[in-house]
């Protein structure tokens, strides 16, 4: 093998050999030097579709990783060639992923639960050339796929036999080669095009590359070993979703490069993820929403001889602030030295603002959980907020934009020029997000611009407005939009799932949120429902809710 160095030019340099490069693909390999036998993956009940594959050690991960990018390549795909996934959390599709990235090609996860039009949409964008399917998700699959002429090839099988005209992922990699195949890659390689959550428009495809995965991977690997007394200790669950959505970054690619163990889950489920904690001895949990907390706290206070959640050592949310009491509670089961942290990112960057509670207790518990604090970006993430034209703002109390500049951030959108250039003006990626400066220099969550309610010459939070609905004793779940109003323009209108516990009725959520609110913040009126559309991730298709209740005020 001849190697290609260049000992003479100090600029203009691309680190592609293999001792230097880097690569996603790597990251089991490298460990295989060091704890080759150590669990690198567990797949909790569920989660794998074949039982040689619930629990791998870092030298069969990265064997059947290989497997995969073997047998893509003497398929005949070629580097840059597109995967297309229609999975949901398993080993096998965790590991095809990886595999993809080994073999110089370009994963492309769609989420299963979007409409058909979508995923067609996607797939004529992106023009896979190969296609990996579960196997209970074919079904949904087979629509879309039809129309574009898209064959499944590999099927997962979790939930069924394989799809017609294709192998099963165990046969796919069974006896293949599990030699690291020799294909030249750069840290700027595309290796992942994940969309959009597509909340407000047709989902956009992010381009990740190699070294933007592993800044945010490394950054987070900090943050999740914190607890534990040797850094590869760390044992790292995750029930949220792992192959369409951008927390693969951040709570599985982590505990590779501590040498630790990840535990993947197929769905968020409170009694699983309490279960898992238990037996697998977890130190740190992405947990997604704070309702996802408040779930897990139930479960675990309500069987308390059934769950052992001592291990846990570090608790991650996004989206809300998690109530004080929900914290004391966790820190009576877990232990005081139990840490939790907000994050604030998006799919194209996340390097995310983390805030601490015990960092700032005082600030916490007389803000959360009705104001949102997301606290101060991370060391690998430049951001400020900015006004309608792009002026940084100073002023504490002032909506803005934020902005970031990080090296863990998307290289743009896929086929998309005009929005990438639209996103990336001025220098820095706006994130359609609104923040204002707290306390200390602290950022606020104010809203998604597009989900703001302006309503009477006010601007209202509907963020701030949930998170005063959900105290409400007979509210399980709540989200507040902006509905078309004769006098107030948009009214404020909270639709509403209640809880099992009490009665709900408007009058007194009106009152309980009048006491606690502006009056302009207030819900003008409130609509009951038996569940709010949302992502597998948590957020809520507001969209929908405004384009269901548009006309509620010219009827009710």
């Amino acid at each position: 093998m001849s190697i290609d160095v260049d000992v003479t030019n100090l600029v203009g340099r691309r680190a592609t050999n293999r001792w230097e490069r880097t690569s996603v693909g790597d990251i089991l390999e490298r460990v295989t030097w060091s704890q080759p036998d150590t669990e690198a993956i567990v797949g909790w009940e569920g989660a794998y579709g074949d039982d040689r594959f619930a629990r791998l050690t870092y030298r069969q991960s990265d064997d059947v990783a290989n497997q995969v990018a073997n047998g893509l390549r003497a398929g005949g795909l070629v580097q840059g060639d597109r995967v297309a996934l229609f999975c949901e959390n398993s080993v096998e599709a965790y590991l095809a992923k990886i595999g993809i990235a080994k073999a110089g090609m370009v994963a492309v996860p769609i989420n299963p639960s979007l409409a058909d039009d979508v995923v067609t949409h996607l797939i004529e964008k992106t023009e896979p050339k190969f296609t990996i399917v579960d196997a209970e998700l074919w079904p949904r699959a087979e629509k879309s796929f039809g129309a574009t002429d898209l064959r499944p090839d590999v099927t997962i099988t979790i939930g069924g036999e394989p799809a017609p005209g294709s192998v099963s992922f165990a046969e796919f990699t069974a006896g293949g080669s599990t030699a690291e195949p020799e294909v030249t890659i750069h840290g700027d390689d595309i290796w992942q095009i994940l969309f959009t959550s597509g909340t407000t428009a047709l989902p956009k495809g992010v381009m990740i590359s190699h070294s933007s995965t592993m800044f945010a991977a490394y950054g987070f690997s900090l943050t999740l070993t914190r607890g534990v007394h040797i850094e590869s200790d760390v044992r790292l669950a995750t029930f949220l979703p792992i192959i369409y959505h951008i927390g693969d970054q951040i709570f599985t690619f982590p505990a590779f490069l501590a040498g630790g163990t990840l535990v993947i889950g197929r769905r968020p489920a409170a009694d699983a993820i309490a279960a898992a904690i238990s037996a697998e001895r977890v130190t740190a949990l992405w947990a997604g929403s704070p309702a996802m907390v408040n779930a897990l706290a139930e479960t675990i206070t309500s069987s308390p001889a059934a769950f052992d959640v001592s291990s846990l050592r570090v608790v991650v949310y996004g989206w809300a602030a998690l109530s004080p009491t929900t914290l004391d509670v966790l820190k009576v089961l877990c232990g005081n030295e139990l840490v939790v942290v907000e994050i604030f990112g998006q799919t194209e960057s996340i390097s995310c603002h983390r805030f601490w509670p015990d960092k700032w207790d005082d600030l916490y518990r007389r803000t959360a959980p009705e104001h949102n604090y997301v606290g101060i970006p991370s060391p690998l993430l430049a951001s400020m907020l900015v006004d309608p034209a792009g002026v940084p703002i100073d002023e504490p109390g002032v909506p803005g934009e934020a902005v970031y500049r990080s090296p863990a951030i998307t290289a743009g959108y896929y086929r998309d020029e005009e929005a990438t250039k639209d996103a990336f003006r001025d220098g820095w990626f706006h994130s359609g997000d609104s923040c204002v400066y707290g306390e200390d220099g602290h950022r606020i969550m104010v809203d998604r611009f597009k989900d703001i309610v302006k309503s009477g010459g006010e601007n209202v939070s509907t963020i701030r407005v949930e998170s005063v609905l959900v105290q409400h004793p007979a509210v399980q779940r709540a989200a507040v939009i902006g509905v078309p109003h004769p006098r107030w323009g948009e009214a404020v209108t909270a639709v509403v799932v209640p809880n099992e516990s009490g009665y709900a009725d408007e009058r007194s959520i009106i009152a309980f949120c009048r006491d606690r609110l502006a009056a302009f913040e207030s819900p003008k009126s409130v609509i009951f429902a038996q569940d709010l559309p949302e992502t597998v991730g948590g957020k809520v298709l507001k969209y929908k809710l405004r384009k269901q209740y548009q006309g509620w005020f010219e009827t009710s």
